[in-house]
């Protein structure tokens, strides 16, 4: 893990986040040079320095892109204009539920994001999927290479955790990795994440089935899509997501999490007695803010139905697990667990990243390519797709 801020693990986990998103380390450094003082400051105003520093930067690299796209050069603007979404999406994730001038920066985020892929000329289509009270889950899909004209591909749905969002994991890499292996993406903003938390006021659910099956639903309805090969991915707390949905909806083809989450209602107890470390500030009120909860007791009670004992028996098809060694969010003991209950899986793995091949702290954040590619790898084995050209 790289360690910009020795004192603020939730800091370089924010950092480490961003590298793997595409960040330059030039560009890193000179954000992150006048904050070593900040660091050491209480989460308001260190977020708020923070904020200060890294929207500076994607504004000069927005108006670099607008000289670009002055010139014709539409390719260099988009580039451009994507590490400044990467740098606003960072920043944004840091701030106080509440904070002033919070929902801008994400609505400036999600408007930088879209001209940015736009102009690069991305594999990534922005889909809106019909959900209930006339609100939709907004996702991001990416098309496998190589497919036939009216051919169908099989796809693989991710979910996110606790504060990731859709973007960040298409930043990351997995789905481009999985279009070379003939497998589409559909990356999703599920009940507590993202547009649906910030934009629509949908909080999170312990019945993660509920939204998923909607989002088989609309799969099924794609002509490019072979609804026989719907996979699902998760990562953080999406490796809780992930099994619930894959558990509860037959229509998953196999399952896979990037970090396992067995029993999230230990880990809140274990933050309590000052265990574990936080992966964002204001932890307590982001938490409760993402769960609808009034309260601390009241995010803890919801909290009590989120593990997945009695639940992973359930499964009947292909499921990966994989977790990083040294995880320092969620101890590798739920990996075991989480492994251990897939006792009617038919191919069921637990891969655990060392640091041989690096990948060994929370969901790989510290090194996503090796652990990205192992799961891609896994997912067109499993579904029917290539690895190799």
């Amino acid at each position: 893990m790289f360690r910009y801020f020795p004192t603020n693990y939730v800091w370089d986990l924010s950092v480490n986040l961003s590298i793997e998103m595409g960040a330059r380390i030039g560009e890193i450094e000179e954000m992150c040079r006048p904050l070593q003082e900040a660091a050491r400051q209480p989460d308001a105003a260190g977020a708020q320095a923070f904020r200060e520093t890294w929207e500076r930067m994607a504004d000069k690299l927005c108006a670099l892109a607008e000289e670009d796209e002055a010139r014709g050069r539409l390719l260099s603007a988009g580039e451009k204009y994507k590490r400044a979404a990467n740098y606003l999406l960072t920043c944004e994730r840091l701030q106080a539920h509440g904070a002033p001038g919070r929902l801008a920066l994400y609505q400036r985020f999600l408007a930088v994001f879209e001209r940015g892929v736009r102009l690069a000329g991305d594999n990534c289509e922005r889909v809106e999927i019909p959900y209930e009270d006339g609100r939709v889950i907004s996702g991001l899909f990416v098309r496998a290479d190589a497919v036939p004209e009216g051919g169908k591909a099989p796809v693989l749905v991710q979910l996110n955790g606790l504060d990731s969002m859709k973007e960040m994991k298409y930043f990351v890499g997995l789905p481009a990795w999985l279009a070379r292996r003939g497998v589409s993406s559909l990356i999703i903003d599920q009940p507590g994440t993202g547009e649906a938390l910030r934009l629509h006021g949908m909080t999170a659910r312990f019945d993660t089935e509920h939204w998923a099956s909607r989002v088989v639903d609309w799969l099924e309805t794609r002509a490019d899509v072979d609804a026989l090969r719907i996979g699902c991915e998760g990562v953080s707390l999406g490796g809780y997501y992930c099994p619930r949905a894959v558990a509860f909806e037959p229509r998953f083809a196999c399952g896979v999490v990037w970090g396992a989450n067995h029993d999230w209602r230990d880990v809140q107890k274990r933050r309590l007695e000052k265990e574990g470390d936080f992966p964002v500030p204001h932890y307590w009120s982001h938490v409760c803010w993402v769960w609808g909860a009034k309260d601390i007791d009241d995010f803890m009670r919801i909290s009590g139905d989120v593990h997945l004992d009695g639940v992973l028996d359930r499964i009947k098809v292909p499921f990966l697990v994989t977790h990083g060694e040294k995880d320092s969010q969620i101890p590798l003991k739920w990996a075991q667990r989480t492994y251990d209950q897939l006792v009617n899986s038919p191919r069921r793995e637990l891969k655990v990243f060392t640091d041989r091949e690096g990948g060994v702290q929370h969901a790989s954040f510290d090194n996503s390519a090796n652990a990205g590619h192992y799961i891609a790898d896994w997912v067109a084995e499993t579904l029917g797709a290539r690895t190799a050209l």
